[in-house]
């Protein structure tokens, strides 16, 4: 596997954005990005993304001397629980995306309706605030939550509701984590992942202007837009 080549930065405290991206079926990358200095500090080639590639870069930052303050993901399972002794924010946008992918953007319940609602207004919430109100929500619905409906060949029965309520369980299993920057204001640590999402495009779009490259070629247009390119400088 080809493996990209790092660009040395100066070791100190950080607060990192982590995310994947994919620019085929089975090649794309892991990045690591100090938001606040508008710096890549780790980016390594993967096939799939799984909490082992996030592992194996805060195992190098480490190495390198870096010491990880904070770190924003986008809610991927398992990589939170591979970290234990880091701050993680889960970002606020990838929740808000994971609501509209089970209820859709246009809910036909009042229930999904409202939950959407709910949802949406995550970056405009403290933690009090938004707990209480999705509380409320569980409060008046859960009963309709319950609803369960019997399949009359097999007499066996399931919820009849389950894309909302793996809506609603996704927001109160995630709500630890949508609010850790408040926990930790002088970290200033981002709600979501999006400074690495705009160097993500900047990057595509560079691919797709130059999409007669050889493999070899594309990797190294990758390699120089997030060592020291335009994409490692995007004020985000």
């Amino acid at each position: 596997m080809y493996h990209i080549p790092k660009r040395t930065a100066e070791p100190r405290s950080v607060v990192l954005v982590a995310d994947a991206t994919f620019f085929g079926r089975h090649w794309g990358i892991v990045a690591m990005r100090d938001p606040h200095q508008k710096e890549n500090l780790y980016w390594e080639e993967i096939i799939t993304e799984s909490p082992s590639v996030y592992q194996s870069g805060i195992y190098e930052l480490r190495r390198q001397g870096f010491v990880v303050q904070a770190l924003v993901i986008d809610g991927r399972r398992g990589v939170k629980e591979a970290f234990p002794d880091i701050p993680i924010q889960m970002c606020q946008f990838h929740q808000i995306k994971i609501i509209n992918r089970y209820l859709t953007m246009n809910p036909k319940l009042e229930a999904g309706q409202e939950l959407r609602i709910l949802a949406i207004s995550l970056s405009g919430e403290n933690e009090v605030g938004f707990a209480k109100r999705l509380n409320h929500w569980y409060l008046r619905w859960s009963w309709f939550l319950k609803e369960k409906t019997i399949d009359p060949e097999t007499n066996k029965w399931h919820y009849t509701h389950r894309r909302l309520r793996s809506a609603y369980f996704s927001l109160e299993r995630n709500l630890p984590r949508l609010f850790t920057y408040e926990k930790h204001p002088n970290l200033a640590i981002p709600k979501t992942t999006n400074c690495l999402e705009g160097v993500f495009s900047h990057v595509k779009t560079a691919m797709r202007i130059h999409r007669g490259l050889v493999q070899k070629r594309k990797r190294k247009l990758v390699d120089f837009l997030l060592a020291g390119g335009i994409a490692s400088r995007i004020n985000h």
